[in-house]
């Protein structure tokens, strides 16, 4: 029987320049044995004892040295199933805005990252399930929709 496991966060990061959004993707090495090759979320795991949303924000800073100014629980989950691991992954979504002007320092998992617009964005990403949450927070948040900030950490 398939396991379920939430193990696994993704953070759509943003940056706001001259009133237009800009979406952070990074970009793997050739040489990661998962997905290599690929444009990316902030995408991390969650350690033990830990909660979803501070694990989010562990990853942004290990992955770029960033840090969130705003931070938003999105009303999605991304999901996957793993046939190596008999898992089915249910995955947080959480996005942050970042300072427009916030120097990257990549980790040794990426070897690139561009901030794309949205429509950029979209096509860069190779998994529907990526494509759904930019599409989510793009509406909610980016756009300000009614209940954008219902979800706002901070």
């Amino acid at each position: 029987m398939s396991i379920i496991s939430s193990s696994i966060v993704e953070l759509c990061v943003f940056k706001i320049e001259n009133n237009k959004a800009y979406f952070l993707l990074l970009h793997r090495t050739k040489e990661e044995k998962v997905y290599p090759d690929l444009w990316q979320f902030v995408t991390g795991s969650i350690e033990k004892n830990e909660k979803a949303a501070d694990a989010a924000l562990r990853e942004l800073k290990e992955e770029t040295g960033l840090l969130a100014k705003s931070f938003w629980v999105v009303p999605y989950v991304l999901s996957f199933y793993n046939a190596e691991w008999d898992s089915v992954n249910l995955c947080p979504f959480f996005a942050a805005e970042v300072d427009q002007s916030a120097a990257i320092t990549l980790s040794d998992e990426h070897d690139d990252y561009v901030w794309f617009e949205y429509d950029a964005a979209i096509d860069q990403l190779v998994w529907p399930s990526w494509k759904e949450g930019l599409r989510i927070v793009h509406e909610f948040i980016i756009n300000q929709s009614k209940s954008g900030n219902m979800h706002k950490l901070f």
